[in-house]
């Protein structure tokens, strides 16, 4: 009997094990969610379980008053404490550990950026939208790894490397993006407390503090001042990792990447994906806004990301990595047009209306949609002509890489 019901578990904590899971678990959060939403007599109540407010009046303390606010400011630090200690790991020993290494996938992520965001302001540039811009720079970890991985052995290793490389830095430069352009109105004195509880962190690690109660109190008032401060509280996450011994984060990476991958990530494409499709969703879709999405993430992000690394390469301040063509990193740059989770993050600060999230929002599904379906089109195209020499040989050649190559979801 034993033997039987390992039989039947084994399988599926492979399956839940792997990366790919995340990314198949967003879609299906993401379709459960638009069909509550646009349910005829659910809609109202499935909405305002996200969004409707709690009472908080006579409060001593300012958080967040609805579903929505909770995961986006507090719940999605998590997220990012994992996307910061990934980019740490890498800075000190991985892919970004020297200057060769890591200028290709930062000029890359740069590229990947600055093109969407261009083309986005080209459609809205007389328009009280342009604030939008944001929106289409961000590419999605999990999303864009785990097809990645559906792909198998037709994306060598090293581009896979790569595409998380630059995704870790997209996400990074997306928190940046936020902190300085969508975190609203400054609370200095709040800012204040921020840092000097931040500084405190360091001080702890300088006298080789042992990782524990304190750290954990001191992190969560530090989250508090910033939540308080008007910027993104959720970059707390990042600030945290990069103030955190290198040899504490194996050990906070196994405490929460379940908690990330199968509670937080789900919510938060519950919460913000509870999108009511406008009446005549294909003329939304091509409003400015719309178009700006679309064309940025679809276009703009293979397009910038290949010609940044080209001009890279070409000035010899850079080299793709082994086994890696030109034809794969214009695929890569497909992949990164999947900007699911940050872009909706974004669209939820960009703007303030309802109406303007929702078309936003339905652009960026839309994106993903093409995006996942051009990319895997395309390398399956190219692979007819390619022959790729990878997969258990070069794992086993590069063990440094194969965890990372999994991001550490499973």
């Amino acid at each position: 009997m034993k033997k039987i019901i390992n039989k039947a578990i084994n399988p599926l904590r492979m399956l839940i094990n792997d990366s790919r899971f995340t990314g198949i678990m967003l879609i299906v959060c993401t379709l459960t969610s638009m069909f509550l939403a646009n349910s005829l007599g659910f809609a109202g109540a499935y909405k305002n379980l996200w969004n409707g407010e709690w009472v908080t009046a006579g409060l001593p303390v300012h958080l967040p008053d609805n579903f929505v606010s909770l995961i986006n400011n507090f719940l999605m630090a998590f997220f990012f404490l994992m996307a910061g200690m990934e980019i740490k790991r890498e800075l000190i020993s991985g892919e970004l550990s020297s200057f060769k290494k890591a200028v290709l996938p930062f000029g890359a992520a740069l590229g990947g950026m600055l093109v969407p965001a261009l083309i986005f302001v080209a459609f809205n540039l007389h328009t009280s939208y342009v604030h939008g811009w944001g929106i289409p720079t961000a590419t999605d970890i999990a999303f864009s790894v785990g097809i990645a991985s559906l792909l198998g052995k037709r994306i060598p290793v090293g581009l896979k490397i790569l595409l998380m490389a630059l995704a870790i830095i997209d996400d990074l430069g997306a928190i940046v993006v936020i902190a300085l352009f969508y975190g609203g109105h400054i609370n200095w004195l709040f800012l204040g407390i921020g840092a000097a509880i931040y500084g405190s962190l360091f001080v702890l690690n300088y006298y080789k503090v042992k990782f524990g109660a304190l750290h954990i109190v001191l992190s969560l008032a530090m989250w508090y001042a910033i939540f308080n401060s008007g910027v993104e509280a959720s970059i707390t996450g990042v600030l945290i990792a990069f103030a955190t011994p290198v040899a504490t984060l194996p050990k906070i990476e196994k405490a929460i990447h379940r908690w990330v991958n199968f509670m937080i990530l789900p919510l938060f494409a519950l919460a913000n994906t509870a999108i009511l499709l406008p009446q005549h969703i294909l003329s939304s879709l091509t409003t400015t806004v719309g178009l700006g999405v679309i064309f940025g993430l679809v276009i703009g992000k293979p397009l910038g990301i290949f010609l940044f690394s080209r001009v890279l390469v070409a000035l010899k301040m850079a080299s793709l990595p082994s086994n890696v063509k030109w034809k794969q990193v214009f695929g890569m740059g497909m992949l990164a047009g999947i900007g699911f989770t940050m872009s909706i993050f974004t669209t939820m600060l960009a703007f303030k209306q309802e109406a303007f999230q929702d078309v936003a929002k339905v652009a960026v599904l839309v994106s993903v949609l093409l995006s996942l379906v051009l990319s895997m089109a395309y390398f399956l195209m190219i692979s007819v002509n390619m022959t790729f020499e990878l997969g258990t040989d070069e794992r086993e050649q590069r063990p440094d890489v194969a965890g990372a190559l999994e991001l550490n979801l499973n």
